[in-house]
């Protein structure tokens, strides 16, 4: 499989004529490759009305053969090999034990919603059976879940495979029966290529509809606008900045039918370290091996330590530092973000009550990042809107708190987080559970003794969180219930056996767990 500089529209590929742009090896600031051809708006029009034509057929291919779609896509990004591994660590600068390693989360992604989608359980299938003694007498009710339509989804920067064109997004509105329309982020467009026409192959394979996945290029002010803005999109699903997520949001509410968009964007990831706990003599080097992981380009990424001030705290402060002076400078994923983050680190170092801790070593070329440790004190930090501001990359600052009071008042000050992190002991038991009813308000995810970058694809897993970690609290990004974001529940009110889904009938052939009467019922 080559790299063409293509874009993919239905089973067509193609080159758009409003320009052309070439990935830069972030370590050289090299161009790369092929030129890319950015998408026009007939491109883009081309490829919803594609969507918008494939989707009642889409939506109603069988369980079994969406499940099977998912995993011909999984398969089709093993195959491509080497290759992928490759172009994606030119584009990016990451190294190929971490891409591997996302090839792997890309796959199970998508072989989770094909189990998800077998079992069926995501349909929510409801019976209410008719009483028709019952005074007024209650109608046959039958609910289940059903497809939104077309949707959008916008590829990540810091995540080429798992949050970008077949990643989370992408697999679950495909499981749902949800038509696809990737614009493809511009940091990794080889990657993107090789990904979209693994997925382009397996929609001819399994003889589904043109339209169920289409790939832009383009410049994500104008053609995501124009995509989000398209009468046929249904739902938007975005990784990315605060000031892209909002936009996003401000364009679907101002449609003539507004639609949900979902869209991860802002978080500082605060860890709490109890008294307890600062015993143990690992934890300042855990702190910061995660904070610099993937040169502390997670959405996860731990940017705010706060603690009670005390000597054992002071010692931890002095330790992590320590650690911190001893890592290398490490690349970035482009120069965008690189100029990003030095401007970032410039601004908290200016502010006033705010001491530059320790920063790693200065090695590196391109768009190599030097890790930064600051830190203040709670009353300054309640008192400075800018020190809420994420800094994407490997900076973090240390909160020193007077006493638990002034702790729980910064953790109620928090805007909302994907994640909360305590650190503790049986010794904090009280601090600690007098913080997790405010961290349940504030994050989707609350961890214990760990360090939130990791995000495992799994049942119970939330990614989210409310404003302005996402837009919509009440939905996650990664896990089985990422499905529920593109389905809406439709009743049906005495609707003849022989025109029910097979899913509502009777005879209960896909075998799925009910409730039926009120009463969970198991297939036979």
């Amino acid at each position: 499989m080559q790299i063409n500089g293509e874009m993919v529209i239905g089973q067509r590929t193609l080159r758009g004529t409003a320009g052309v742009v070439q990935a830069i090896n972030p370590a050289t600031h090299e161009k790369m490759g092929p030129d890319f051809g950015l998408a026009t708006e007939a491109d883009s029009d081309a490829a919803c009305a594609l969507a918008q034509q494939a989707f009642d057929a889409y939506r109603s291919t069988t369980p079994e053969q969406r499940a099977a779609f998912l995993e011909a896509i999984a398969q089709n990004i093993l195959d491509i090999g080497p290759l992928l591994i490759e172009r994606a660590m030119s584009e990016t600068g990451l190294p190929q034990a971490r891409l591997e390693g996302e090839r792997g989360r890309t796959v199970g992604q998508l072989r989770l919603f094909a189990k998800v989608v077998r079992d069926g359980y995501y349909l929510d299938a409801t019976i209410d059976s008719a009483l028709p003694d019952r005074a007024p007498p209650r109608p046959d009710l039958r609910l289940r879940k059903i497809a939104i339509g077309p949707v959008v989804v916008f590829g990540a920067s810091n995540f080429p495979l798992a949050f970008s064109v077949a990643g989370g997004d992408t697999a679950s509105a495909l499981a749902a029966g949800c038509p696809v329309i990737v614009k493809a982020h511009g940091a990794h467009l080889g990657t993107a290529e090789l990904v979209g026409k693994a997925v382009q192959k397996a929609v001819a394979a399994c003889a589904l509809p043109e339209g169920t996945f289409s790939m832009l290029f383009g410049e994500g002010r104008q053609i995501g606008q124009r995509l989000a803005g398209h009468a046929a999109i249904k739902a938007i699903g975005f990784t990315g900045s605060r000031a892209g997520g909002v936009a996003l949001m401000r364009t679907a509410a101002q449609r003539k039918e507004p639609i949900p968009v979902y869209a991860e964007m802002s978080s500082i990831n605060p860890v709490f370290m109890l008294p307890g706990a600062l015993g143990n003599a690992a934890l300042a080097q855990g702190f910061v091996d995660s904070l610099t992981l993937g040169v502390g380009q997670f959405c996860t990424n731990p940017g705010l330590v706060l603690g009670l001030a005390s000597e054992q705290f002071d010692q931890f402060v002095k330790a992590a530092s320590a650690a911190l002076e001893a890592k290398s400078a490490a690349t970035m994923l482009t120069p965008g973000i690189h100029k990003a983050y030095v401007e970032g680190i410039t601004r908290m170092s200016g502010i006033a009550g705010v001491q530059l801790l320790a920063q790693g070593k200065t090695d590196g070329q391109g768009c190599a990042a030097q890790a930064s440790l600051y830190l203040t004190d709670a009353a300054t930090y309640l008192a400075t809107p800018a020190l809420e501001d994420e800094i994407f990359g490997p900076a973090s600052l240390v909160i020193r708190c007077r006493d638990e009071a002034e702790l729980r008042q910064v953790a109620e000050h928090l805007e909302g987080q994907l994640t909360a992190t305590v650190h503790a002991t049986a010794d904090d038991r009280a601090l600690a559970a007098s913080l997790l009813p405010i961290l349940e308000r504030k994050a989707g995810r609350i961890l214990f003794n760990g360090f939130p970058t990791g995000v495992e694809v799994a049942h119970a897993m939330v990614h989210g969180g409310p404003f302005p970690a996402t837009s919509d609290s009440r939905s996650t990004s990664v896990g089985a219930t990422a499905i529920d974001r593109f389905l809406r529940p439709v009743c049906y009110q005495n609707v003849p056996a022989e025109l029910l889904s097979a899913d509502l009938a009777d005879a209960n052939p896909l075998k799925l767990a009910r409730l039926v009467d009120g009463t969970m019922q198991l297939p036979k």
